[in-house]
């Protein structure tokens, strides 16, 4: 399943709630999903600034994609994580690149977070492209 493909699937998948409290749910829930992020990884380095909460996130490559791997101490922030890795994690770098974050305005993430949280889910996807133009320069 391409990068796009996952969005799609993802807006789907919230057009099935009816209100914003049921897709806040879903995002936690999804969060709690994530797998276990080493402690040892979280340094300095790994750590996004301009969160809100605690944000670690940790990248290699594997093959030709970027494998993430990443961690919230606040659950909606860990749902947000979730989403993004659905989107962009295990991809090529110029995938990751060649896909725009459209599902933030076709699922409304911006208009229903705070103003914080939207500035943290910024700076993790800043992460992402500036690791996939780092990997794409290397």
């Amino acid at each position: 399943m391409s990068a796009q493909d996952a969005q799609a699937e993802l807006i789907e998948e919230f057009s099935l709630f009816d209100n914003w409290m049921d897709r806040y749910q879903y995002i936690i829930d999804m969060g709690k999903q994530l797998p276990a992020f080493p402690d040892d990884l979280k340094t300095p380095e790994t750590k996004i600034q301009g969160c809100q909460s605690n944000v670690w996130m940790h990248h290699e490559r594997q093959g030709d994609n970027v494998h993430f791997q990443a961690t919230s101490d606040a659950a909606i922030v860990s749902g947000l994580i979730a989403v993004l890795m659905r989107i962009y994690n295990d991809r090529s770098p110029e995938e990751i690149i060649d896909t725009p974050p459209s599902f933030l305005e076709e699922l409304g993430l911006d208009k229903h977070l705070s103003p914080t949280r939207s500035n943290g889910l910024h700076a993790m996807l800043q992460r992402i492209y500036s690791v996939a133009e780092q990997e794409t320069a290397e």
